[in-house]
């Protein structure tokens, strides 16, 4: 069976090389060639030795993926389907700005965390990708766009870990193709630039800060333990003192001096001038879970199996605020690629489920919901997603 050369990183691909018996740097002139220059086939690599060139069709292989389907947004944003087999395809999402380049890249074939608010969660899992089908997005992606934009310069400035999935629970996989991202001879992105954005799986943050400190960014979406179990299961094993105390420690590696903190603003539910209080709270004034970090709210792009709706501009911009003047920065994430379901939540792929996730999703707790009262004040009730949805 042919290795895929994408499955390594520059380290696992001096060892591959060194086990057909060949130089170490034969190694760093194939990574350069495949990542730098996008080359898919040995014999365009002219520097290498002609017996090299020879040996390789019969040992390994250069697979990107399958593009089933490309959309363009009207403002740049473009959005990849790719198939992964077995029935399974994943989403990867190219946001352009004046700025920088950003690619979304997913690590899973749908997501077994099973948030809410999100629409590969209500799809369920089905496997982890392989590194190479990780970096395979970013490979495809920059290569494309170079000859798509008639440029020889580095398209892709920036990498977010928060396509479909959670890439701490394919750590091994995640990894490798992290470090094939910031090498000089792979993509050469800074620390900085590439983030990875996790639901908060606490022993795997501890691991990352050691093996491959990048950007990261936390889905904390609440701002106590109860409300946070209901959005986010995941907090029901790793609770916020444990994930706050875990982020807190990240910081001494990490490259940049905060931790970005999503949360996704639904109507209702999270988004009070209560829970924005228990927010500055947990984050600003309890010394036991005080964070360095900037807030980033999320608007909720709505779907009808979440049973939630989005919180009005007003709402938002009102919450924004008393966490500014608490001193916490906050800022309000610009939708992107909505018009074609690419923005933050929306993207869903295709997954073979074997999770069972519907019949999971249906015996789950309902929502604590704030309805407003005809006096003005807020009561809270306990409703299904449903009918929360049809409010």
């Amino acid at each position: 069976m042919l290795v895929n050369l994408l499955d390594f990183d520059l380290a696992g691909l001096t060892d591959f090389c060194k086990s057909l018996g060949e130089k170490g740097f034969r190694a760093t002139q194939l990574f350069r060639w495949i990542h730098q220059r996008g080359a898919s086939e040995f014999s365009q690599m002219t520097d290498l030795a002609k017996s090299l060139r020879e040996k390789l069709p019969t040992v390994a292989t250069i697979t990107g993926l399958k593009v089933i389907s490309q959309h363009e947004s009207t403002d740049g944003t473009i959005k990849w389907l790719f198939d992964v087999g077995n029935g399974n395809a994943i989403e990867s999402v190219y946001i352009p700005e004046s700025d920088r380049a950003t690619l979304c890249v997913s690590s899973q074939a749908g997501c077994a965390v099973a948030c809410r608010f999100c629409s590969t969660g209500h799809q369920g899992f089905s496997r982890n990708l392989s590194t190479g089908e990780i970096i395979a997005q970013l490979w495809f992606a920059e290569h494309y766009l170079k000859q798509k934009l008639g440029r020889t310069d580095r398209i892709i400035s920036n990498v977010v870990m928060m396509g479909m999935g959670e890439p701490l629970q394919n750590y091994n996989a995640l990894v490798p193709a992290l470090k094939t991202m910031l090498d000089d001879h792979g993509y050469g992105l800074s620390r900085r630039r590439v983030t990875v954005s996790t639901s908060g799986v606490v022993p795997m943050i501890d691991r990352l800060a050691q093996d491959c400190p990048v950007s990261l960014a936390v889905s904390l979406h609440a701002p106590n333990n109860d409300l946070r179990s209901h959005l986010v299961p995941i907090n029901i094993k790793y609770p916020l003192q444990e994930l706050l105390t875990s982020c807190n420690s990240y910081l001494k590696s990490a490259p940049r001096d905060f931790i970005t903190i999503e949360y996704c603003m639904l109507d209702g539910v999270n988004d009070t001038d209560d829970h924005a209080r228990q927010l500055i709270d947990l984050l600003v004034k309890q010394s036991s879970t005080r964070l360095s970090c900037k807030i980033n709210l999320i608007p909720f792009n709505p779907f009808p199996a979440s049973g939630l709706l989005c919180s009005s501009k007003e709402r938002v911009a009102s919450f924004a605020a008393l966490l500014n003047q608490a001193g916490v920065i906050t800022t309000v994430r610009k939708t992107r690629g909505d018009d074609i379901d690419a923005a933050c939540g929306q993207l869903a792929g295709e997954v073979v489920d074997r999770t069972k996730i519907q019949s999971r999703l249906a015996k789950r707790a309902t929502i604590p919901i704030q309805i407003a009262s005809s006096t003005g004040a807020s009561n809270a009730h306990e409703l299904p997603p449903e009918e929360a949805y049809s409010q």
